[in-house]
């Protein structure tokens, strides 16, 4: 479907957008950003609001700090390559010069002794020794300091049963109807959460998995893990299974992620209501905290096989989920841990950057309408020398969740226990009761419920950090002063911490660009007039900076908003001239979402994610019906009759060697 004419609600509002969104659970009459956005540009109309940008750090390269300053100073665009044509088909499409590989497929081999995947005969055994489902953030952590070995650090954050498994889909009035889920495909599905950690080499040009990798693991939804921090031990995490509520099996529906300082995967649980059923007695103490989470929401079956998963049966499970989750990579043995001290909600990534004294800051975002930014401030400095010494940070510091305000100031208010409105009197009987309940302790600070934060990336070389807000269709105010009623297509909020230092209690912000289709009036898009027909894009998702400083920003949800184009990966300048300029690196098959990227320190490599190919089709016109197994709009990457669809990892390089970009 192409672009066109339509006002911007009758673009917006499609069914499957308003799925993609989210119910938002916010109670608040906090003011939301839309409101201060509003109030901020009324006044002084909608400016480039470019800030000062600090000098490159040391970091990079002599000659990368001189071309990217030389560009800077023109007025240039940091970016080089040739842009790609917008739009939708099976196959995914990368820039002339570069290749797009697959690098790992849904099903894969992980070890030497997994089975060959065999989609129509799947199994839990199987597919706990294969490459997970839906992956979704992608880290690359090298070893012993080499360019060209090291670890690949992927979450699988959920699974499409009806692209998954054959035989379970009927069409009824032109929708999809999926079977009632058996014991074995609940648990193979299980076994397709979690993460993948392998080890990949480059050999002739070319990234593949190394199977006997000793450092190979998967983690699923079964996994024992480990309970830490604050929150640990609560009476309110405890179960039948686990009455120290320190222990717990399994984390799902992981995002964005990170890798820290230290070298260790961060996991972050967003979506966990969805894996819920069953019902609590209305005046039970966990109902509101529950409600605000939006659980139970029944999206999977679970609960039918697995107690855990039904609130009938156990009232505090969900309280286990929700978290960070930290994972030794160096052991395979290794129990991850969930770090309580970073809160419960609905985490979209979990990105840090080393501050001026040397402690962490963790940029957070809760993936829903309406609700809120946050970051963590570890209490002690890592230690670049000693490894171990780092490896409980994530236990001791302050959280804290941002408020925004109209003249463009910013404070980001800290969680703790006994401060302002979080105490005994309010329900807070301690921090493991805030960091339990996060998104309601945040509602009584007076944070600034957002538009969908998502991915967070802070900037080393700059002080800055960029906040990915996909959407928000549920916004009905319409007048003069608020032209972003019903953002359906997003918006990146550039924050620059006080001093440049990321511990700072305070900053400023600015609007990056306010995202879609630049031609259609009433959408109100800011990219500079630089963005061709083909750069424009909506609902950023997934960011990166790369070792030049330069940001990259991936989307979700483009042709379910009849934008005519598949959701890709995107270069967007942020300073000088070019500030705001964005142009089409990647793209993905049809019905896919945009995951990753991950650029490797020396720029030949960006590691990208495709998630869920062939999720959708019915408004392409080359395919114009529902897709499920048996009736796929791609068959990406494998293109074989006798294969499903299947996410998948791609690695990105120049043809004949380079940097990216």
């Amino acid at each position: 479907m192409t672009q066109n004419s339509k006002s911007q609600a009758e673009i917006f509002r499609t069914s499957k957008l308003e799925e993609a969104d989210g119910p938002g659970l916010n109670p608040t009459a906090n003011r939301t950003m839309g409101d201060i956005i509003a109030a901020r540009f009324s006044r002084r109309g909608f400016l480039k609001g470019s800030m000062a940008s600090a000098a490159i750090a040391a970091t990079v390269s002599p000659m990368a700090i001189l071309a990217a300053d030389k560009a800077r100073a023109q007025g240039m665009s940091a970016f080089n390559f040739p842009e790609v044509e917008a739009g939708v088909d099976a196959d995914h499409h990368v820039a002339e010069g570069y290749d797009a590989d697959v690098l790992l497929r849904w099903g894969d081999r992980l070890f030497p002794d997994a089975p060959e995947f065999d989609p129509a005969a799947q199994t839990e055994a199987a597919q706990e020794r294969q490459f997970g489902y839906n992956n979704d953030f992608v880290g690359f952590i090298p070893l012993d300091g080499a360019a060209d070995r090291g670890l690949l650090v992927v979450n699988h954050e959920y699974t499409n049963e009806h692209l998954m498994f054959p035989g379970i889909v009927t069409i009824e009035d032109g929708e999809i109807a999926v079977a009632d889920a058996t014991r074995e495909r609940v648990d193979v599905e299980m076994a397709a959460h979690g993460g993948t950690i392998v080890e990949i080499r480059k050999e002739g040009g070319k990234w593949r998995p190394v199977l006997d990798g000793a450092l190979n693991r998967r983690i699923t939804a079964k996994t024992e893990m480990q309970m830490s921090g604050p929150a640990a031990g609560h009476d309110r995490l405890k179960t039948s299974a686990d009455g120290t509520g320190t222990r717990v099996f399994g984390t799902i529906n992981n995002c964005a992620g990170g890798v820290t300082p230290w070298g260790t995967y961060i996991m972050a649980e967003e979506n966990i209501h969805g894996y819920f059923t069953g019902e609590l007695p209305a005046d039970h103490p966990e109902a509101a905290n529950y409600e605000r989470m939006g659980i139970p929401g029944g999206d999977y079956q679970w609960g039918r096989y697995h107690d855990r998963f039904d609130l009938a049966a156990e009232p505090n499970e969900p309280n286990r989920f929700g978290w960070v989750v930290e994972v030794d990579v160096m052991d395979p043995t290794s129990v991850p841990k969930k770090r309580t001290a970073l809160g419960r909600f609905k985490h979209e990534g979990a990105e840090s950057v080393v501050a001026k004294d040397g402690r962490v800051v963790f940029y957070l975002g809760d993936d829903e309408r309406f609700d809120y930014v946050y970051k963590f401030v570890t209490a002690a400095a890592f230690d670049p020398e000693d490894r171990a010494a780092n490896m409980d940070l994530l236990d001791d510091g302050t959280l804290h969740v941002a408020r925004f305000d109209e003249d463009g100031s910013m404070v980001w208010l800290p969680l703790v226990h006994g401060e302002g409105p979080l105490t005994a009197e309010n329900g807070f009987d301690s921090q493991a009761d805030i960091l339990i309940e996060t998104r309601r302790a945040a509602d009584l600070v007076g944070a600034t419920p957002m538009d969908r934060p998502e991915d967070i990336q802070p900037n080393p070389q700059t002080g800055r950090a960029y906040v990915m807000l996909t959407n928000n269709t549920r916004r009905e105010e319409v007048d003069a002063a608020n032209p972003r009623a019903d953002n359906a297509f997003g918006h990146i909020i550039e924050i620059l911490e006080t001093d440049g230092d990321f511990t700072a209690a305070t900053g400023t912000w600015e609007i990056l660009v306010q995202c879609g289709d630049p031609s259609v009036a009433e959408v109100g898009a800011t990219f500079s007039t630089e963005t061709t027909k083909n750069g424009w894009f909506g609902m950023p998702d997934n960011a990166a900076i790369d070792a030049e400083g330069r940001l990259w920003v991936s989307t979700d949800g483009n042709s379910m908003a009849g934008t005519g184009r598949t959701d890709g990966l995107w270069a967007v300048d942020t300073d000088g001239d070019a500030r705001g300029t964005s142009r089409l690196f990647y793209r993905v098959p049809v019905g896919a979402e945009m995951c990753g990227p991950c650029p490797t320190a020396d720029l030949t490599t960006m590691f990208v994610a495709v998630q869920h190919p062939a999720d959708g089709g019915d408004d392409w016109e080359g395919h114009g019906r529902p897709s499920y197994y048996e009736d796929l709009s791609t068959r990406w990457p494998d293109f074989d009759e006798a294969m499903p669809v299947r996410p998948a990892v791609v690695a990105i390089t120049r043809q004949g060697g380079g940097r990216i970009g």
